[in-house]
This record gives C-alpha cells, sequence and structure tokens, in this order.
C-alpha cells in the first residue's frame, strides 16, 4: 500500500481573512450502532436521575431538596448546613480529579456520553429527527420556500423543544423549592416572582444552547475544550483514523477485491462527516471540536462491514498504537491519578458517612467578664447554641467538665426540632476557695439521649478575679 497523501493546507489571505465567520449550519445524519445504543443508555439515565430526583419522597419530605431559604440540604438521609460547606469544596475537588483522570485514560469521553450539552443537544436532535426527518430530508426541506407542511413540521419541532426546556426549567427550580408545591403554584397561576424568573432563564437556556448553538457551545463557550490538550499524551485513548490503512482514500464498487486496487479501505463515503455533532473530519486527525461521541466509529463499521472490509478504521485507539508502537494504558500519571481519586473518594466516603449529625457552638457573654453573687460566688454566663442536623426530634444532655466542684445552672435535657437550632443561655457558678486559676478551661459536651455516639465537646472559659 502507497504512502497516505499529504493534506494540502491553504493558508489564509491575511489582508481578506475574516475573523467573524458566519455560523454553517450542521445537518447532522441519525446515527447508530454499537457507540450509539451506549450513548442513549447513558442518556436516559441521566435525563432520569435529573428529572425523577426531585419527585422522591424521603421520611415524608422531598429526598433531594437545596432549601436556600431555610438553609437546609436534604439529600436522602443527610442534612447539611451552611457549616458543612467543607463537603461541597471537597466533592468539586473529587469531581475536577475524576475528569483529569477520565481524560488522561479516554479524553473527551465525559463529553461524549455524559455532558449535560450533549445529553441534552442528543435529544433536541433526536426530536428534530422524528419530527422532520434525517439529513437529506432536512436539507432539502430548508432549501425549500415556506408552505404550509414545512411551517407545520418547524412548528411542532419548536414545539417540543420549548416543551421539553420548561419541563427542565420546573425540574431544576423543583431541587431548591418543593416541586409538588410547585407544580401547585404553576397550576393555580400563583408562582413567586424568583421562581417564575429562574424558569423563565433556563427554559430559554437550554432551548438556545441544546436547540441553537449545539456544538457552539463545546467549540466557544466550554473551557474543557481548551485544555484538555495538555492532558493529553500518546497512550490516551482517543477516537482515530487509522491513516496507514485508509489513504490514499478513494471510491470503489463492492465487486472489487480489496487487494485489487491500490487505494486505502477509506472509500471516501463521508459518512462519518456527516454523523458528526460538531462537523468535522476525524480523517484530518484530532481536533479540539471532537467529543468523543463515536459516531464517526459506528458509522464507518457500517460500511467496513458492508465493504466486507475489517471493522476498526475509525476507532479508539492512541496514538502509539495506530503507529504500531507498543502503548500503555496503566502508566505513572494515570495510576497517580487513580490513586490520589481512589484517597479522596474513601476519605469523602468516611468522613460524610461517620458525621455527626449535631454541632455546638458557645459565645461568653461579653458585656460582664464574670459576676459575683450575693452570696459570695463567681458567675460566667454562656450561650449555647445546640444545632440539631438530624431530621428526627432530639433530646440531648449537657454535661461540664474541667472544672472542680463547678455548679452548673443548665437544665437536665433540652429538646430540639428536626433541624432546629437551639439557643440556650447557661450559667456556671463556683465558690472562691474552690477556684484556682484566674482564667479557667471548662468543657461542655452536649449527647444525645438515644445515640449516645452523637455527641459533640467544645471549651471555653470561666473567669475570676482570683489570681
Amino acid at each position: 500500500m502507497s504512502n497516505p497523501a499529504k493534506i494540502a493546507v491553504k493558508q489564509a489571505d491575511q489582508e481578506g481573512m475574516d475573523l467573524y465567520k458566519k455560523r454553517e449550519k450542521i445537518y447532522q445524519r441519525h446515527p447508530s450502532g454499537f457507540f450509539q445504543n451506549l450513548r442513549i443508555i447513558t442518556i436516559w439515565i441521566t435525563l432520569g436521575v435529573y428529572f425523577l430526583g426531585p419527585w422522591l419522597t424521603w421520611d415524608g419530605r422531598q429526598a433531594v431538596l437545596f432549601d436556600l431559604p431555610e438553609r437546609k440540604f436534604y439529600i436522602f438521609w443527610f442534612t447539611f448546613w451552611p457549616q458543612d460547606f467543607l463537603y461541597l469544596s471537597w466533592l468539586l475537588i473529587i469531581a475536577a480529579f475524576a475528569l483529569f483522570f477520565f481524560t488522561v485514560l479516554a479524553g473527551r469521553v465525559w463529553c461524549g456520553y455524559t455532558c449535560p450539552q450533549t445529553v441534552w443537544t442528543t435529544f433536541f436532535m433526536w426530536i428534530e429527527f422524528i419530527t422532520e426527518g434525517d439529513r437529506n430530508k432536512r436539507m432539502k426541506q430548508d432549501a425549500q420556500p415556506m408552505s404550509m407542511n414545512k411551517f407545520s413540521k418547524k412548528f411542532l419541532k419548536h414545539g417540543l423543544w420549548l416543551t421539553l426546556s420548561f419541563w427542565t426549567a420546573v425540574t431544576f427550580v423543583g431541587y431548591f423549592a418543593p416541586i409538588r408545591e410547585l407544580f401547585i403554584d404553576l397550576y393555580h397561576m400563583n408562582v413567586s416572582g424568583w421562581a417564575a424568573w429562574w424558569m423563565l432563564f433556563f427554559t430559554l437556556a437550554t432551548y438556545l444552547n441544546s436547540g441553537w448553538m449545539r456544538e457552539q457551545v463545546c467549540m466557544y463557550m466550554c473551557p474543557y475544550a481548551r485544555f484538555q490538550s495538555v492532558m493529553f499524551d500518546r497512550d490516551t485513548l482517543v477516537v482515530t483514523y487509522d491513516v496507514g490503512r485508509g489513504e490514499p482514500r478513494g471510491s470503489r464498487k463492492k465487486s472489487v477485491a480489496r487487494d485489487q486496487t491500490e487505494l486505502g479501505d477509506c472509500i471516501n463515503c463521508q459518512l462519518c462527516v456527516q454523523v458528526c455533532p460538531t462537523g468535522i473530519d476525524i480523517r484530518n486527525g484530532l481536533q479540539y471540536e471532537c467529543i468523543s461521541c463515536a459516531a464517526c466509529i459506528d458509522a464507518c463499521d457500517s460500511v467496513m462491514e458492508q465493504m466486507n472490509y475489517p471493522k476498526g478504521l475509525i476507532r479508539y485507539s492512541t496514538e502509539n498504537a495506530v503507529e504500531g508502537k507498543p502503548s500503555k494504558i496503566l502508566r505513572p500519571r494515570l495510576i497517580g491519578y487513580a490513586t490520589v481519586l481512589g484517597m479522596m473518594v474513601l476519605l469523602f466516603l468516611t468522613a460524610v458517612f461517620s458525621r455527626v449529625p449535631l454541632e455546638l457552638d458557645i459565645i461568653r457573654d461579653r458585656n460582664a467578664l464574670y459576676r459575683e453573687t450575693w452570696e459570695g460566688t463567681i458567675e460566667n454566663t454562656y450561650t449555647l447554641k445546640i444545632m440539631n442536623k438530624t431530621q428526627q426530634f432530639q433530646e440531648y444532655d449537657i454535661v461540664v467538665s474541667g472544672l472542680d466542684n463547678v455548679i452548673p445552672h443548665i437544665p437536665e435535657t433540652v429538646k430540639t426540632l428536626p433541624g432546629e437550632l437551639l439557643t440556650l443561655a447557661v450559667t456556671l457558678e463556683m465558690k472562691p476557695e474552690d477556684i484556682k486559676e484566674r482564667n479557667s478551661t471548662v468543657y461542655f459536651k452536649v449527647i444525645s439521649v438515644d445515640d449516645p455516639s452523637q455527641q459533640v465537646v467544645e471549651e471555653s472559659r470561666f473567669l475570676s478575679p482570683r489570681q
């Protein structure tokens, strides 16, 4: 087989170069095949989790609810407060490392299968396919003047797009406001101003991003497309065209035997370009516009099967493997990312599941460091803020330690509502002869009556006039 033909690249005339090139509409052919079936599965799972999430119930309430006015974030049996912001930071760091790991392993596979932009855009394209037909029909229809048939198809398509966009917006707002109450308010046209604003915003954003902008978001707005190249190496799995096998490309009849032509296996059918959602030609090499959706792989494999050629002219492979060099999937860089990611996930889960759903803050009385009573004793006043982070009623015991012969004026037990922040004023009293230091350490322990493992200890100071 002859060497691949070099592709001549025409240099743009700098004086006449258009820096604001008009977008050329991409008419994608409806893809099918193994990888597209896999994408459909991931898309349905993603959409199912998103749309069903706010409708799940747990212990008589919405299972996933981020109640901003009350500053309570419910995730099944967990209740998080703004004080638990560290967990969110930790989760974002884990997500970043997971992105790095999968990028080093398989390029932009996140973009092709689970990115929200890809998920919704693919769904919008499917709606376009069932309402207006496949690529050739849409191109022919758009070239014709407006007619009743054309208008009805366009109207149906955009109507379904707007319906899906509105449902997406309502579901999103339903994660921050009880979704059942939200639907009742929608039915009675009694939605609050902020809810109406965000539903309008996300409806338009979904409609424009998934229906009109599509690949523009991936190519020009998404920062991931720009810095992904620095994470690639020669052993990263990417969608690759086998130049050595495919070139020189050229059309031929199916009856011509493979070994009876000087052409490569690529028959230049252009299907790999037609099914690409970003409109690139993967045969020109890896490009930042490629989202690793593998639509071109399925299209090429179907052609190879019809021609009785081996599949895999376009495939997931590494640069080293395509060049016939040894390729290592498990390499130090990938192992390092996997190790760090595994450790962070393990520590995060340990921290979350061992988290004590109880918090105690102690504030000393700043108006008076201490008081002398008419009986001659020394008093210190404290404000205890006890936060019940559980979703059940709780009863707590309060124990004071660290000082000998201290007289606490504290209720035997305190009761709190689910998610309640209880403010309790307490007083500690000591006789002058029992005070050994002017500034002594005192410990407050709050213990759950029903579950003694739920306990917290905080320290404070007991001040007195004695040196």
